[in-house]
């Protein structure tokens, strides 16, 4: 892919602030980018670092309590700040299209998926009525939603998580913008999908000379992606350089560190390098550099005064002092000293061949019902058959396709189906048959089972404070711990996951997708149970805390002997993490037995194309 070099889009010295209750929050300090027709722009680090934020600044989105103080944003050479709202909102969509994080908030759930489409096509271009509708049938096809012409009917509720994620992208892409700023684009999609995706992305910029703003917590599609990379940490660039070059030669300790945190199958057995601590607070003063708290290799210089952005090389520019002197190598001999990843503590010894959970020929069937009465006319075979086995201190994954059961088959386990479905089958954990308890006997039960859903904005009540949520399921299902013992075991469990313990007071909206997921797997440890359904736990997190979360569940179940039914599209995590593989298409397994024998010889057809999908930091050669 060429690219020119003339600038689509210029944003430079810009500067966000946001008034909060504890005071000016200077979410951007002098942010500095520019992207080129043709060009994939990455913008990576952990959340709350100022991605998303970035992407508002430039769009006009921030919210209410939100300002731009300084710089200036140019769209092919307009200013865009100083347009009236009624002109930058005509540049929306049609000169810069947005793809959100979460499409759950995204998308207007009284509206018909493809009365949205239409919504953009119509105020963006000159096509009308059928004409307007057969285009937003063919977004819908060529982001590959399973039957586009019955999901235009369909409102959002009725989709995946994944399938939400495409219609975001159909809505963004609809009238064919200059810029495109795709804000975890593929979060909620499986390995296929996803490349598929990043594919029509790929081919949407050569044919269009569309430019992109990738905002991204997965470095592997990064260096799939992009052409130039720039790293933020709390609101801030650190480092900006060709991809290339900035997955070869990483310069920041920071970016180090993040590369290190990646998992992967030859690192099963070791601690994964985490990032200790979080993103400091901007609402406080900065005497030194930002990381410098959680920085490995830190200097009486680092507390001195704020580093600049120095060019190490003509192309690679870096905000650490080390790179103050021109000895560029010295600087790296003194990064690489950090210490290297530890083995993970012997597992808690348990008895062999002990099963917790059971399951034998399970079905979900739901109705299809149609006419005036109600009629049950077919049924809807979501999960048709599958067995599998679960021993105590275990992690069994279940991967596949968006759609092929894996959420339901998990829903079942936990009873949370009952009376939405048809369900038959064998399912027992420790002996007990989940699908005929009832009362005091369920309740024992949910005490030894929870869940860490996918979506973490719909699964925490947003009229509670944290501290509430934290406390709910202890006061219900571990009534034996009074009030001091549930507060400290909420501060300890908010210090495991990396969420600050002013966190207490705030509701859910107050915090980013990944800060929120943290909350939600809290909440699930909070009861100590014996099995943890986890579905897609860390697919809103970035590498970093990922890694803090992975070390986590790691740990607690060497010490605790808990089992994970761990329900993901990331297959790095799952060869990081498992123990066993199940590979699930069409509500039926295809293929399963221990970890190493399926990622490493896979049997089935379906089970390669999945391994043959996924994104790796070995960068591709592009034109």
């Amino acid at each position: 892919m060429s690219v020119e070099l003339r600038p689509v889009l210029q944003a430079d010295d810009l500067g966000v602030v946001l008034d909060s209750d504890l005071g000016l929050m200077r979410a951007l300090d002098a942010v500095r980018l520019s992207i080129a027709r043709g060009e994939t722009f990455a913008l990576v680090g952990e959340s709350g670092c100022g991605k998303s934020m970035t992407a508002l600044a430039l769009m006009r989105l921030l919210p209410d309590n939100g300002r731009i103080v300084s710089g200036s944003v140019h769209l092919a050479g307009e200013e865009l700040l100083s347009l009236p709202e009624s002109t930058m909102r005509a540049r929306r969509g049609a000169r810069i299209g947005i793809i959100f994080q979460d499409p759950s908030t995204s998308l207007n759930p009284v509206m018909r998926v493809g009365e949205q489409i239409v919504e953009t096509i119509v105020a963006h271009t000159a096509l009308r009525g059928t004409a307007a509708r057969a285009r937003a049938l063919g977004w819908l096809e060529q982001v590959g939603l399973r039957d586009p012409q019955a999901s235009l009917d369909r409102y959002p509720f009725q989709l995946s998580g994944g399938q939400k994620q495409r219609v975001m992208i159909a809505i963004a892409l609809a009238a064919e913008p200059d810029l495109l700023i795709a804000d975890e684009p593929t979060t909620a999609l499986d390995v296929t999908t996803q490349a598929q995706i990043l594919a029509l992305l790929e081919s949407l910029q050569q044919r269009l000379g569309m430019a992109m703003l990738l905002i991204t917590h997965d470095l592997a599609i990064v260096a799939r992606m992009a052409h130039r990379v720039a790293l933020m940490y709390a609101g801030q660039i650190v480092e900006l350089a060709e991809a290339s070059d900035f997955f070869a030669r990483p310069l920041h300790p920071y970016a180090r560190q993040l590369l290190d945190a990646l998992p992967a199958l030859d690192k099963r057995g070791l601690t994964l390098a985490a990032i200790g601590g979080t993103v400091p607070s901007l609402t406080r003063q900065f005497s030194g550099c930002r990381f410098a708290e959680r920085c490995a290799n830190r200097l009486p210089l680092c507390e001195a005064a704020p580093p600049q952005l120095f060019a190490a090389t003509p192309a690679h520019a870096v905000r650490c002092v080390l790179y103050s002197a021109p000895d560029l190598e010295a600087a790296e001999r003194v990064i690489k000293s950090a210490a290297a990843p530890e083995p993970l503590a012997p597992a808690q010894a348990a008895q062999a061949g002990t099963a917790l959970l059971e399951v034998e020929h399970l079905r979900v069937w739901f109705p299809v019902r149609k006419g005036l009465l109600k009629r049950t006319v077919g049924h809807v075979k979501a999960v048709d058959g599958i067995s599998f086995r679960l021993e105590a201190g275990r992690t069994l994954a279940l991967v596949g396709e968006s759609g092929c059961g894996k959420t339901t088959a998990a829903r079942a386990l936990l009873q949370l189906l009952r009376g939405q479905a048809i369900i038959s089958g064998q399912m027992l954990l420790s002996g007990r048959p989940l699908d005929r308890l009832a009362g005091a006997d369920l309740l024992a039960a949910r005490r030894d089972m929870q869940i860490i859903f996918q979506d973490p904005f719909a699964s925490l009540n947003p009229r509670m404070r944290v501290a509430e949520i934290l406390g709910e399921g202890m006061r219900a299902l571990r009534p034996e711990f009074d009030e001091s013992q549930r507060r400290a075991r909420i501060l300890g469990l908010l210090d495991q996951v990396g969420v600050r313990a002013d966190a207490l007071t705030r509701y859910p909206h107050e915090f980013s997708g990944g800060q929120r997921q943290r909350l939600v797997i809290a909440r699930a440890l909070a009861v100590e149970p014996r099995l943890i359904v986890c579905d897609e736990p860390t697919s809103a997190l970035d590498v970093s805390v990922q890694a803090q979360i992975l070390n986590l569940l790691k740990r607690l179940q060497r010490e605790l002997g808990f089992a994970y039914l761990f329900i993901s599209h990331n297959l790095g995590v799952v060869e990081y993490l498992a123990d066993d593989i199940c590979v699930m298409q069409g509500g039926r397994i295809v293929e399963s037995g221990p970890a190493t024998s399926v990622l490493t010889a896979p049997v089935h057809a379906y089970t390669r194309e999945l391994l043959a999908a996924v994104p790796r930091l070995t960068r591709p050669a592009r034109a």
